[in-house]
Order: C-alpha cells, then structure tokens, then sequence
C-alpha cells in the first residue's frame, strides 16, 4: 500500500474514525430525506422535534456510551426512567411534592442504582449483563408497586415547567395562516446538550476518561499502567445510572405521566445508538459526538419510515435492523482496512 494511503488512516485514531463516519451518513441520510419526501423535513422544527422527542435518549446513550467504552453494558437504563417517572409523578401528585424535592429522588435513585450495580460488576465482577438484566426487572416491578394504573400529573408548577420553551431566534416560520411560529426546544433538550459537552470533555481530557478507554481497550495492560481497573469500571456504571436517573427525570418533564410502560425498548434504542454512533461492543472505542448523531441518525430513520406510510411497528424494527447491520458492517470493513493499512 502506498505511503499516502496510510497516511490517509494514520491521521485519525479508531474513534475519530468512526465518528465522522457516523456524522456524514447522518447528514446525508437527513439531506436525502429532505430532498425527497420534503414536506417537515425542510423546516427546522422537525430537526428540532427530533431533540425534544430524544433528549431522555440522547443522556441514557450517553451513559451507556460510557459503559461501553469500558467494555460492559447496561440493559437497565429503561427500566431506571420507567422507575424514576412513576416515582416522581406519584410524590408530585399524590403527596403534593416539590419540583425541587422530584428531581432529587430522579437523582438519588439512579445514584442508588449505579451504587448497587458498579459494586455487583467491578468489586465482584459478576456479568455486567446479568446484573443490569436483574436490575431492569426490580426496576419494571417496582414501578408496578409504586403505582398500578398509569396517570397524567395535574400538579400546576410541574406543568408550568413542562410547557416552558426556550425559543430559537430565526429558525421559526410562517403557517398557511400568514402567522409566524418561532422554532423551539424544551428543557431536556438544554440538559442533554450540557451532558452531551461535559461527558466530552471528561473522556477527552481527562485522567478518568482516557483510563475507560485504557480499561476498555486491554484490562491487563490497563492493570500494567496503574490503572485501578474495578475503581474504573465502578466508575463506568455510577455515571450510566445516575444518567438514567436524569434521564428520567427529562422523559418525565416530556411526557408528563407516570406509567409502568414508559421507556419500553429504550435500552435497546440506547446501545443502537451508541453502536451507530461508533461505540463498539468490544471496548476501548467510542466518541460522545458520535453516539449524539447515532441517537439522531436513528430517530431520523424512524420519521422517514412513517413519512413514506410505513406506519406499522415492524417496518421500523426492520429498518433500525438493517441500519445496525450496515454501521457494523462499516465499522467491520474500516477497521480492517485500517490495521492492514498499518502492517504494510
């Protein structure tokens, strides 16, 4: 191979890869589907109504991005925000609670989790799998304790904060009407982009986040480093979890209901997008950017599915599908390409 095509390779790392990888797909998958279906597409509220619509996903991906990179996973994410919704509701509505007091016990209970789960999977390194799965069924079932029948929130300063927007200057437009409807996106969405910055960072440039990366990457050369490997992967799973509870507390403030059937599949809908966004099940690859355009990339799929009629539950299943085939396919074929450009 000649010394430009590895050079071409060596300019980027496995994980800065993959990402633009994930972020050009999404912009030409987006493109596209402004092209050719138009209609919402070509107005910035649908882009926009895709964040809202995704903010508790884009903080739980997020949190499981960050358990993946260190080489675990955590299915218990949607049960925690199922959890953490009826709990809320309940002392907001039937105990008369405070918006305040809600949003700690959305955080004391995914804390609580990332405790109990980190401890299980690092100190005494019990399957990750296997744990969060026990996790995600005492998660669903204690829901069902907290409050049986599913109910809308009547408590007036919850709803208050539940209908506030932050306007977008610029980005709005004109209905039929003639009358002007400024763009908007709700309170999860300012949360999610400050998790989104700030988890960026911290894997970017700092001793924790790159020791994921390490940990994820190889446990005995990480061991060989200094690295405290079961501090790290405790780590992993305290982050994953409290994120799940604020997670929650952003698809709660959405939807404004309790209910033991929230956040079915978001788990799933989790690792997806980590693995579009380029987080690889093996570990040690991953980017926080990457798994924002991955929960993105899905959800846009997702609406040009309905948009072309395809309104059954099954057409998007199959979609997301052969979506996931084909970004493990890439990812398969790049990173092949890539070690045989550096043996050469």
């Amino acid at each position: 191979m000649s010394r430009d095509k590895k050079g071409i390779f060596d300019k980027m790392n496995d994980t800065n890869l993959l990402l633009t990888i994930t972020i050009v797909i999404f912009f030409l998958m987006y493109l596209g589907a402004v092209i050719f279906q138009g209609g919402g597409f070509t107005k910035p509220q649908m882009f926009f109504n895709i964040l809202n619509s995704n903010a508790a996903l884009i903080i739980t991906a997020c949190g499981m991005s960050v358990v993946m990179i260190t080489g675990g996973i955590d299915i218990s994410v949607g049960g925690v925000v199922a959890l953490v919704s009826m709990c809320c509701a309940v002392y907001l509505d039937k105990h008369n609670g405070s918006i305040i007091g809600s949003v700690f016990i959305a955080i004391g209970i995914g804390i609580l989790y990332g405790l109990i789960q980190g401890f299980l999977v690092a100190y005494l390194d019990i399957q990750p799998f296997i744990v969060s799965l026990a996790g995600m069924f005492f998660a669903r079932g204690m829901t069902t304790i907290v409050n049986t029948a599913p109910f809308n929130v009547a408590n007036e300063q919850f709803n208050a904060l539940k209908l506030t927007r932050i306007y977008v200057p610029g980005m709005g437009t004109t209905n039929k009407k003639g009358i002007y409807v400024p763009a908007y996106v709700e309170i999860g969405v300012i949360v999610a982009l400050l998790i989104v910055i700030l988890l960026f960072v911290v894997l970017r440039w700092t001793k924790v986040g790159r020791n994921f990366y390490a940990v994820g990457g190889n446990k005995q050369s990480a061991l060989m480093l200094g690295i405290n490997v079961k501090r790290t992967k405790f780590y992993s799973h305290m982050i994953c979890s409290t994120l799940a509870g604020i997670g929650g507390y952003v698809y709660f403030l959405h939807v404004g209901s309790g209910s033991a059937s929230h956040a079915m599949g978001m788990e799933m809908n989790a690792i997806a997008s980590s693995i579009i966004g380029g987080t690889m099940l093996t570990g040690g690859v991953g980017n926080i950017i990457g798994t924002f355009f991955g929960v993105l990339s899905l959800s846009t799929i997702q609406n040009i599915v309905s948009s072309a009629g395809l309104d059954q539950a099954w057409w998007t299943g199959i979609t997301i599908a052969a979506m996931l085939c084909i970004f493990l396919l890439i990812q398969s074929v790049v990173m092949a390409q890539k070690k045989k450009a550096l043996k050469n």
